[in-house]
């Protein structure tokens, strides 16, 4: 008797609490499903916001999702725990389906001799050209690994994320970008750093917020492990778009690394203050490898070709210019940016990549830049087709970041990202153990190299640089025929010449520990 009352008196406050609720529900005029239905309309908006888990891990195929499918994750985590990154029972794709591309294999793959190297398990794979050697900088630098971390500032990703990054990129030899955030303490694990910097000048500004050269030279004095610098034009998420940082973000150590004032918005204009056309770039580049001695580079998502043309008319005519150019595809994007931009502006990698690299080669100039690839090219088939269009290095950060536990939850800009991956809250950051996830980054970088060295050698050739457009073909539209990149995007890259991978083992990789 006592259960059955107590039950009873149960129910009598739930339906009291389904009694208030329904009341609200009518006499708010915010969300009309709810009015029009109370109680039950509650249940549209939560299935709403589960809406993408849903999708994500039960209604979604292998090969639906964007940006990256399940089966392009599934190969980054397995690879970056060291588990079976195969698949069984053939391919899942639609072979025939636009802008699938097919990477010939050489009738005879190239044998490797018994005196090859043969280290860390044939993942030894360094960059074939030196940055900076044609424009004799004073501190060349060749990579040791030709896939590495791309631009993501300390503050997009959390302080534990970026420790960790670091710390997988000195156990592989991949170098770091910094992203615009300024050098942190969290790069300074013992990888090679590229300091990078936008608009906003964070790290090497002085109090107007103007470029200042001093404080660069100073932060490259001290901190011996920058090896290169790179200055931002645009980034392929939102080209030609400055940027807010809410006073509220701006924490003591943020504010001190970014040389910013603490609690007060930044705003990050779309263009630079320190110069303003094609001639004055080019001096700045001059200035800092002048008083840095290091490599200075350049990083953009392309667009209006015909400002791209007087610039590299502007690099023949001077003798000098850029030691690397940094091409970075509209698809990518690590953090926040307006629907419109990320969709829209921008052309995505290949064709932007394409129509650059046409220019430098026209003039002959592709000796003397190294061109790094940046959007979605962080699976060994996606970089096969970069390097044979003329790249010559790889940078990767969404990849990176799943390598260390991102699934793609895509709520990097609200700062609830549940792997505390890309957020600044201590308790999501807290489930990260930066010994462990710089392991599995490690991982990843490892297998990447292994996988494109044994296409590499399927094809016939020792290093991917030795790969060419006519050995790879796309599908087009016109009824699914297929042509070779040659054909396709009306070039063919320059030849990069190399001793072996032997006498690439043998050069000295200043700046890297082992």
């Amino acid at each position: 008797m006592l259960d059955f009352l107590a039950a009873l008196l149960w129910w009598h406050w739930l339906l009291i609490v389904l009694a208030l609720v329904a009341i609200r529900d009518i006499v708010q005029r915010r969300h009309t499903i709810s009015h029009n239905f109370p109680i039950m309309g509650h249940l549209r908006y939560m299935l709403e916001h589960i809406g993408p888990e849903l999708r994500q891990y039960i209604v979604a195929n292998n090969r639906e999702e964007l940006p990256f499918n399940r089966r392009e994750r599934s190969w980054i985590y397995s690879s970056s725990k060291k588990e079976n990154n195969y698949q069984g029972f053939g391919s899942d794709q639609e072979f025939f389906s636009p802008n699938y591309h097919f990477i010939k294999p050489a009738l005879f793959p190239y044998n490797l001799p018994a005196q090859h190297i043969n280290r860390e398990h044939n993942t030894f794979l360094p960059c074939a050209k030196v940055i900076g050697e044609a424009n004799g900088r004073r501190r060349p630098y060749r990579p040791y690994s030709i896939l590495n971390i791309s631009a993501m500032s300390y503050g997009s990703l959390s302080a534990k994320a970026v420790e960790s990054l670091n710390k997988g990129a000195k156990k592989c030899g991949a170098y770091h970008n910094t992203g615009e955030g300024g050098l942190s303490p969290y790069h300074s694990f013992g990888a090679d750093v590229v300091f990078h910097f936008g608009t906003g000048y964070f790290g090497v500004r002085d109090q107007a917020g103007n470029f200042s050269l001093d404080k660069l030279e100073k932060m490259v004095e001290n901190n011996s492990f920058v090896r290169a610098i790179e200055i931002k034009l645009s980034q392929g998420a939102k080209p030609g778009k400055g940027g807010v940082l809410p006073g509220s973000k701006i924490s003591k150590e943020i504010a001190e690394i970014r040389g910013v004032e603490r609690g007060k918005d930044v705003i990050s204009p779309a263009s630079h203050s320190a110069f303003s056309n094609i001639e004055e770039l080019l001096d700045l580049i001059e200035s800092i490898a002048d008083c840095t001695g290091l490599p200075v580079g350049i990083k953009a998502a392309v667009g209006k070709t015909d400002q791209w043309e007087k610039l590299v008319n502007s690099i023949a005519e001077r003798g000098t210019g850029p030691d690397f150019v940094t091409i970075d595809g509209g698809e990518g994007g690590t953090g926040a940016a307006p629907p419109s931009f990320a969709d829209h502006v921008s052309l995505p990698f290949f064709n932007g990549f394409a129509k650059v690299y046409k220019l430098f080669k026209d003039k002959g100039l592709c000796d003397k830049v190294v061109f790094i690839a940046s959007g979605k090219l962080g699976l060994p088939s996606n970089a096969v087709r970069a390097l044979a269009m003329g790249a010559d290095l790889i940078n990767v950060a969404r990849e990176a970041m799943m390598s260390i536990g991102c699934i793609q939850a895509q709520l990097c800009h609200t700062n609830r990202c549940p792997s505390g991956v890309a957020t600044q809250n201590r308790w999501l950051q807290a489930g990260i153990d930066p010994h462990l996830k710089s392991e599995r980054f490690c991982n990843y970088v490892k297998y990447f190299r292994k996988e494109l060295l044994e296409i590499t050698h399927a094809s016939g050739y020792e290093h991917p640089c030795e790969y060419h457009m006519r050995d790879v073909e796309t599908t087009t539209d016109d009824h699914n025929q297929i042509r070779t990149l040659k054909d396709t995007y009306g070039y063919e890259k320059a030849d990069v010449i190399i001793g072996g991978m032997n006498d690439l083992y043998n050069c000295q990789f200043l700046g890297h520990s082992e």
